[in-house]
């Protein structure tokens, strides 16, 4: 059986983006002007999205434990997994910020790490029964 075909790969994904999400978080709060040192990142920026990424993996771990998983607020985070993708690159790109190349790695990682959950999202809503919230 492929991973994608088990009954559980939506809600596992949804479990590894609230997981990523607590671990980027609690980074950014709890050590939050060593990393805007480390990074060249702005504290605010770090401590904002720090707070928001913890409030988000809450949001996304009791959506994971619903039965049916809610498809409306799956298709949400799948949606604000690629904006926030996207947010990460046009941050970089727009030039406001000069981070250091550690903070560069980090920014384009979790633009990466969310539009891989993205992904994952969109195809655990395409491979899963329409159930409940349809």
């Amino acid at each position: 059986m492929s991973v994608f075909a088990s009954p559980r790969f939506l809600r596992n994904v949804l479990l590894a983006d609230a997981a990523s999400c607590l671990g980027s978080g609690a980074l950014q709060l709890l050590f939050t002007a060593q990393m805007a040192e480390l990074l060249r990142l702005p504290a605010a920026l770090l401590l904002g999205t720090g707070v928001f990424l913890l409030a988000y993996a809450a949001a996304v771990a009791i959506v994971a434990t619903c039965n049916p998983i809610p498809r409306p607020l799956v298709w949400l985070f799948a949606i604000g997994n690629a904006g926030w993708a996207l947010a990460c690159v046009a941050l970089l790109a727009s030039g406001w910020l000069s981070p250091s190349s550690l903070g560069v790695a980090w920014v384009l990682a979790q633009a990466a790490c969310v539009a891989v959950l993205a992904e994952l999202q969109w195809t655990g809503l395409r491979r899963s029964p329409v159930v409940g919230w349809a």
